[in-house]
């Protein structure tokens, strides 16, 4: 069996009697050559079966045209809805995207870091996993100033540039209301402290139990990777002797939804003896029964948001001027069902 033999420009450029820089310059859209001789080369190539060879292009000018971006888990709602705006609005202005997942694990973190470097991303966007707390494997990328971008899960005196949520409004706000809805026993379902997202939410619960001349109790607020498993434990816990509480803040949506489904079962009735509020406004909060409010954090803006800060990164290292910042995105509470209506007496069911 014969090996393929791997078509170049000089091949187009034969069967074309045209010259091997005229075909280049079409390939590339080129201003100055002509539509028809475009169209020529391009039906050409794909006669041919050309492939442009990126790599050697990139080596050329030393340009990619590729980003890096790394998030915790992709089937998650909000990293899933950022890492789509992010991917169409670098192809505008002509990246491509790799997508990697860091599963919360640092170590796949360190891991992915140093494969997109020596993959020659032109720039790095980052979400980091929970237990990040040592950002030093990113140093090489700014120590050879290539554009670094960190969004939601973000380091703290790191000298990047971080967009990120308002998460200490976001856990305020969501314990306002369940305190203006007449909660006055809330439960707190953090995320570990060691990530920025959990530590200023419950910051942001804390503040607004003061403000409201409510006690904070240790006891009612737990800590814990925010799975469905992890939820539906954590409520056998919380509801194993009374007093039940009236409010449940949730710092995720699949916490706040597994939450529903276990009140369901036990004959807690929502929202008439407990409130709940979840975080993220993920698309299944309108859908269950009944619906859940929710706190947004506008994906969409944080990811176009991301994009221009990436770009401007990228002409200001071209410049020798780069530009490092924070900038926030804000949340909306997203009133809804589960946390309307009065609060009555608990019967759980035996």
């Amino acid at each position: 069996m014969s090996k393929r033999t791997e078509k170049t420009i000089v091949d187009i450029a034969e069967e074309l009697k045209l010259s091997v820089s005229t075909v280049s310059r079409a390939l590339n859209d080129n201003p100055n050559i002509s539509a028809r001789t475009k169209d020529r080369v391009k039906k050409m190539a794909r006669k041919l079966g050309y492939r442009p060879n990126a790599l050697a292009a990139g080596l050329r000018n030393n340009k990619s045209k590729t980003i890096g971006l790394i998030v915790p888990r992709i089937s998650m709602f909000f990293p899933a809805t950022i890492s789509t705006i992010i991917q169409n609005k670098l192809q505008e202005h002509g990246y491509n995207l790799i997508i990697c997942q860091s599963n919360d694990s640092y170590d796949q973190e360190v891991t992915l870091v140093n494969t997109l470097y020596s993959a020659r991303v032109d720039g790095l966007v980052v979400s980091t996993t929970l237990y990040t707390t040592d950002f030093s494997h990113f140093d090489i990328f700014k120590d050879n100033n290539i554009p670094l971008v960190f969004f939601d899960r973000v380091p703290k005196d790191y000298n990047v540039k971080v967009i990120k949520g308002d998460d200490y409004l976001g856990g305020f706000t969501a314990t306002s209301h369940l305190i203006e809805r007449g909660c006055r026993d809330i439960v707190h379902i953090s995320g570990p402290l060691s990530c920025n997202l959990y530590l200023e939410r419950v910051t942001g619960y804390k503040n607004a139990l003061q403000q409201h001349k409510l006690p904070f109790k240790k006891t009612r607020v737990f800590y814990q990777e925010l799975t469905r498993d992890n939820a539906w434990q954590t409520c056998e816990k919380i509801f194993a002797q009374k007093p039940y509480p009236d409010g449940i803040f949730a710092s995720n949506d699949t916490t706040a939804i597994t939450i529903m489904e276990y009140c369901r079962k036990q004959n807690i009735r929502v929202p008439e003896d407990l409130k709940i509020v979840g975080y993220s406004n993920d698309p299944r909060t309108e859908i269950v029964t009944p619906p859940v409010t929710s706190i947004d954090q506008y994906p969409a803006m944080m990811g176009e948001r991301v994009v221009a800060a990436l770009m401007e990164l990228i002409t200001s290292k071209q410049t020798g001027t780069p530009r490092y910042s924070q900038e926030i995105i804000p949340i909306q509470l997203i009133a809804r069902e589960s946390s309307a209506g009065s609060i009555k007496a608990v019967t759980k069911k035996k």
